[in-house]
């Protein structure tokens, strides 16, 4: 098979549902979920259950060494198309040099998936030139908050389930980046809803995983494009008894996204309607466009651009830079007044 280097995930599992296998996958990265998602699949398809027995292996990076493991993709399968070889926790493994002599002659007939956890393989090194060359490098990166909406929404499609953009920043906010635990909260939801009513809505997350309906960072930015400070107080001091219910870390890119999107705006040629609005941001409905609108009206250009400029700096004060010992609550806090103000 030709070599596959800068696939995405969904690129991947395309090819392995279409049964297009390659002999090596260097599965790598600080996001184990698509790791595990890669290697559980093969280990699960690409073999006939009677056939696992003597041709599916699985072992790990801290019981072997890549001798031992290249040995084994040495063998030829019995009674079956392929063996599968998983290396899981690969990055116990120090030496790569064995792995480097195989991949120079790989066999064909061996699935070989080498789980690298938490970090990533020296792209200098010749084993990733040659693995590039013989079939699949993928790195397994960690979400932005930013890109959580468009995670969650495409898992419960999936699932033939939908969701509102409210439900979904709650989730979000509530559970943040760590895919594993994301899918395990999206599922305890999904599971919830009845077979006649496939819609998460706000109700269901605030039972099925516990954030409160009223009190979240959608509740809050909403409060905050709307410049209704009472309402953005009180779920500040909601945040303030309840840590878990909303953080700066998951609110930041929800704001600096909103803003950011208001100083295009504010600079459109077109901006009298709705759909002016969705047009200058490439949104799929104007529907979505009405907050900007209102953002319009309470944010002039001049204050926009200062709040832009607030939310950067509270992003690196949050980080540790000029800031020796103001906390997340209180960088919020003066970040919130300073928007409403």
């Amino acid at each position: 098979m030709s070599a596959k280097q800068g696939l995405t995930f969904q690129a991947i599992m395309s090819d392995l549902k279409a049964q297009k296998f390659s002999p090596i996958y260097i599965l790598m990265g600080d996001e184990s979920y698509y790791i595990d998602q890669i290697s559980d699949y093969i280990s699960e398809n690409v073999l006939m259950p009677g056939e696992r027995d003597f041709n599916l292996t699985v072992c790990f990076g801290s019981d072997v060494s890549a001798v031992q493991v290249t040995d084994m993709a040495r063998r030829f399968p019995m009674m079956a198309k392929y063996q599968v070889i998983i290396v899981k926790e690969a990055q116990n493994i120090r030496s790569l040099e064995a792995l480097e002599k195989y991949l120079k002659n790989p066999v064909k007939s061996t699935i070989l998936v080498w789980c690298y956890k938490n970090g990533k393989i020296d792209a200098r090194k010749k084993v990733m030139s040659l693995a590039q060359a013989n079939g699949v490098v993928f790195e397994s990166k960690k979400l932005r908050d930013y890109q959580l909406g468009d995670f969650i929404q495409n898992y419960v499609k999936e699932k033939s389930v939908s969701i509102d953009p409210k439900s979904c920043q709650m989730i979000a906010g509530f559970v943040g980046a760590d895919l594993n635990r994301l899918t395990s909260e999206l599922d305890k939801v999904i599971i919830s809803l009845s077979d006649d009513d496939r819609r998460v809505t706000p109700e269901t997350v605030e039972r099925e995983v516990g954030v409160s309906k009223d009190f979240n960072t959608f509740e809050l930015r909403e409060a905050i494009v709307q410049k209704n400070i009472f309402k953005a107080n009180q779920i500040v001091k909601y945040f303030d008894k309840n840590p878990k219910a909303g953080s700066l870390y998951s609110f930041l890119p929800l704001l600096f996204s909103f803003f950011q999107n208001l100083m295009i705006v504010h600079y459109s040629a077109k901006k009298a309607t709705e759909n002016d609005v969705a047009k200058a941001l490439d949104l799929r409905s104007s529907w979505s466009a009405k907050e900007y609108f209102v953002g319009l009206r309470n944010y002039s250009p001049r204050k926009t651009m200062e709040i832009i400029s607030k939310i950067r700096e509270t992003d690196a004060k949050s980080k540790g830079l000029d800031n020796p010992n103001t906390g997340a609550g209180d960088l919020m806090k003066e970040l919130i007044f300073f928007i409403l103000h």
